[in-house]
């Protein structure tokens, strides 16, 4: 599959400085890509701004002919995942069991920095229900298709769907997502873009639904490194531009070979491989490496983790008030959290903290850490019809993105697979607070991937 069919933020925003395209011009071109029958628009938002963003347009075209938009990325068309508040919106999630809810009476703060910045929201994209599954399968609005062999139907990655399949298909320069165990970067992986996922401290969570108050993070889903990184300078409240990239020549590479190896497909291997062979005649030094306090992860989250029991938290009452609405396969992992005691809680919280220190010590030396994004190429969705294969895909995706999570640090999906095959997604893992170096050796990495 092609690596970028459409134009980036950053290549938009030097045919707008140059007039030679409009905002408005941009939008519509969007806009009819997602009313597009033959398309992905109806399964990949659950709600289009068509109006709204039209005359978001104008304003921001009128502002540039001023000399005073806002932005040098003014007017360009964004997408909201379907958790994020929007005034006069109500948040949804992906449910169905929240259709009565008020709308809500102000933005999250990460939209109404896009908003300020001159950023179009073009709609709300469709999302695995309440954000508790890396497949990206919902009952309920649809699952819209990975870009990958689209008449058979590939999974698109979850929990930010939409927003991996509305980045791939030009449906908007990128959109917002979250990430509580792979949530940005499975769909990157999967749609073949990039997802990022920051540390979490540095993007502010209010007004978007929670997942897991711990694990959870805000991030962007985008064709490029730099336009990840301009969203996520916007939406963290840092500016709007990229690092810019950093020499291969002597960065070291910790290739991480326990935990994340084990069951991945041929193709995803090979891709990975090759992509690894490109980073070294870059110049870049690759290690092998090993974090065995990992392989400890399944028995400390044995009881639910994080996510179960802080999503119950949440749910609780909402479960007892519209339990039929819930997509059964998320209700039963949320119920999980039900039964965990505080004596559970309590050890978990212990046992994250000793892995994180006892990580740190070991990724000391390296520049970031490599392995792939997810271990399989896009999965049928056909193939998770049934229960038991939905749980043993959806663990096998986001068992190598959640240790970014888990270990609080940042992180993202780079597509590493070459034109025409099947997207496969090399993840790099920096460290907590190392943002800023990560995507300016993601932006390196891009480029010598070609």
């Amino acid at each position: 599959m092609p690596r970028h069919a459409f134009p980036t933020l950053h290549e938009a925003a030097a045919a707008l400085a140059a007039g030679r395209v409009t905002a408005e011009a941009l939008v519509e071109e969007a806009l009819a890509r997602i009313a597009d029958p033959v398309g992905e628009g109806a399964r990949a938002f659950v709600k289009v701004h068509a109006d709204s963003a039209r005359a978001a347009a104008a304003a921001q075209d009128r502002l540039r002919r001023a000399g005073r938009a806002p932005s040098r990325f003014a007017g360009l068309p964004v997408t909201v995942k379907d958790l994020f508040d929007e005034a006069g919106e109500v948040t949804r999630a992906g449910s169905v069991a929240l259709h009565g809810a008020s709308p809500a009476p102000r933005s999250a703060p990460v939209v109404e920095r896009l908003e300020r910045s001159g950023f179009v929201i073009l709609g709300r994209t469709n999302m695995t229900e309440f954000a508790f599954s890396g497949l990206g399968v919902n009952p309920h609005y649809g699952t819209p298709k990975s870009p990958w062999e689209r008449g058979i139907g590939h999974l698109p990655g979850g929990s930010s769907s939409g927003a991996g399949v509305a980045a791939a298909d030009g449906m908007g320069f990128g959109g917002l997502g979250s990430d509580t165990g792979g949530s940005c970067r499975i769909p990157a992986a999967l749609c073949g873009v990039v997802g990022w996922k920051p540390t979490a401290r540095r993007v502010p969570l209010a007004g978007a639904l929670p997942l897991s108050f711990s694990l959870d993070s805000i991030g962007p889903l985008a064709r490029s490194v730099a336009d990840c990184a301009v969203l996520d300078a916007v939406i963290s409240g840092e500016g709007e531009e990229a690092p810019a990239a950093l020499p291969l020549a002597g960065v070291r590479l910790g290739r991480l070979r326990n935990y994340v190896e084990e069951g991945t497909e041929p193709a995803v291997a090979q891709a990975f491989e090759a992509a690894l062979r490109q980073l070294e005649a870059a110049g870049a030094r690759i290690e092998d490496m090993t974090i065995p306090e990992l392989d400890t992860l399944p028995s400390v989250n044995g009881t639910g983790g994080f996510a179960a029991s802080e999503a119950w938290t949440w749910h609780e009452t909402l479960i007892a008030a519209q339990r039929d609405a819930y997509d059964p396969r998320i209700l039963k992992r949320i119920l999980r959290g039900e039964r965990m005691s505080a004596a559970d809680y309590i050890r978990l919280l212990a046992a994250r903290r000793e892995m994180i220190a006892a990580a740190a010590a070991r990724t000391a030396g390296f520049d970031a850490v490599v392995c792939p994004t997810v271990p399989l190429r896009p999965p049928m969705i056909a193939a998770v019809e049934a229960e038991a294969d939905y749980n043993r895909i959806n663990l096998l995706l986001l068992r190598n993105t959640s240790v970014a999570n888990f270990l609080d640090r940042c992180a993202i999906s780079v597509p590493c697979h070459a034109p025409g095959e099947a997207p496969v997604g090399l993840m790099l893992m920096g460290e907590a607070m190392g943002d800023s170096r990560l995507f300016a050796l993601s932006r390196a990495v891009e480029e010598a991937l070609g």
